[in-house]
């Protein structure tokens, strides 16, 4: 059979039911599995078999979804974890240890840039913080000897920056490490990092591939691309020995797969970010409608940054699906389809001005989410960010009247009309 389009794997990728089983994805809510034999439970431990023991590390449900993201993706697996916070630490983690030093752009999400430049500092991992519109040779700078990854977004949340992934993969490899990518906000159904040199893609599920904001989760997929052999000395973790497993070398003995492997039974293990099965379920049927929903999104958040843009109230907008925009020429490039629903604006009367707007929607939720059906609203500097210094809110992209809006799937005369109206109130 030829590879399936991508809203065939949407519907129908992951679960594959055999005669007389369920045609829907069931909910495996068990946290144990039966066997008839000690020896058939044993082979499992010893990663001699493969099968389902204990839930926080592996699941039927959860198997099935991380598959079809894995498909989604083009990786050659995936694995679930209990939320997108959970994936990014996991993702990183799973090769950098205490002695490590992570390259990351500083136009991220704020909770992800806290968890890299506070949490996993006080763990021995340190970050290099760039500026991602610098020059080849500035890059080039900030790696070390112990830079064991390079780390940014797609589409920056809310910052609305573009990543060049193709530039910084190559960057990436010329010193022997990886590329993670956060593809939150684009989705695989408008760009796929894999196939632009990424090695690791990470997900917020909770976003655009759950839908309906029922579930929080994350997930990572490996695109098996990487050789973790070919750089042994930096790697020891894959490369070498496990103590706390056998003695196993994942490298040797499960080849494309053993960076998840690896995140499977040492991190999910001994930290448990597990997805539970009812939420892997619920992220299953987001999943089904997500070819549909995201060129939604995107022409409604096209449609609503032209109106914004030539409003005369309106300071600035920012969506690289403008052609004025700096991104634009990368939206174009990677993200071809469209440019999320995703995008940030300021009003002429500052910050004030904004909550007022804010305020005065009544379509337009103010929530702290972003990406899912329903259109809504959120002040980065006073919510998601208010952690950050100025300095730090600055290097994130982050003004202090920056309005980020999710533009949902609605009506787009319903929602121009909330924020006209709105607007007639600042």
């Amino acid at each position: 059979m030829k590879k399936q389009k991508q809203g065939t794997v949407c519907v129908q990728g992951g679960w594959q039911p055999k005669n007389g089983e369920p045609r829907v994805l069931p909910i495996y809510q068990s946290t144990t599995f039966k066997y008839e034999t000690s020896d058939e439970m044993g082979k499992l431990f010893d990663l001699e078999a493969s099968g389902f023991f204990y839930t926080r590390l592996q699941n039927p449900t959860n198997e099935s979804v991380a598959a079809k993201i894995a498909s989604l993706e083009g990786g050659t697996a995936a694995m679930l974890t209990s939320s997108g916070q959970a994936a990014v630490f996991y993702a990183l983690f799973n090769i950098c240890e205490t002695g490590g030093h992570l390259i990351c752009t500083s136009k991220i999400y704020g909770g992800t840039f806290n968890l890299l430049g506070v949490t996993m500092k006080k763990m021995g991992v340190d970050v290099t913080f760039i500026d991602q519109e610098t020059t080849d040779e500035e890059v080039e700078k900030a790696f070390r000897p112990n830079t064991k990854a390079v780390f940014g977004e797609t589409l920056a949340n809310p910052a609305g920056a573009v990543l060049d992934i193709e530039r910084f993969a190559r960057i990436a490899h010329s010193h022997g490490v990886p590329l993670v990518v956060d593809n939150t906000l684009a989705t695989p159904i408008s760009c796929r990092p894999i196939e632009w040199g990424a090695d690791i893609v990470v997900h917020s599920t909770t976003k655009y591939m759950d839908g309906h904001a029922t579930a929080v989760g994350g997930a990572i997929v490996d695109s098996g691309n990487f050789d973790w052999s070919a750089h042994k000395d930096k790697f020891p973790g894959l490369t070498t020995p496990d103590p706390s497993y056998h003695g196993i070398v994942y490298t040797e003995k499960f080849g494309k797969v053993a960076y998840l492997v690896k995140a499977t039974v040492q991190l999910m293990r001994d930290l448990g970010s597990t997805a539970s099965p009812m939420n892997a379920f619920l992220l299953n049927i987001g999943l089904e409608t997500l070819h549909l929903r995201i060129p939604r999104h995107c022409s409604n958040a096209q449609t609503v940054a032209e109106y914004l843009a030539g409003h005369p109230k309106v300071a600035w907008v920012n969506y690289c699906g403008l052609p004025e925009n700096k991104y634009h020429t990368l939206a174009c490039k990677y993200l071809p389809e469209g440019s999320s629903g995703v995008l940030t604006f300021g009003l002429k009367g500052g910050r004030d001005h904004a909550i007022r707007f804010m305020d005065a929607l009544r379509l337009v939720s103010i929530v702290t989410h972003v990406a899912d059906a329903r259109s809504s609203v959120l002040h980065p500097a006073s919510h998601t960010h208010r952690q950050l210094t100025d300095e730090q809110l600055k290097a994130a992209g982050v003004a202090p009247d920056l309005i980020r809006f999710s533009v949902g799937i609605e009506d787009i005369e319903d929602i121009l009309a909330d924020v006209e109206q709105a607007l007639q109130q600042v």
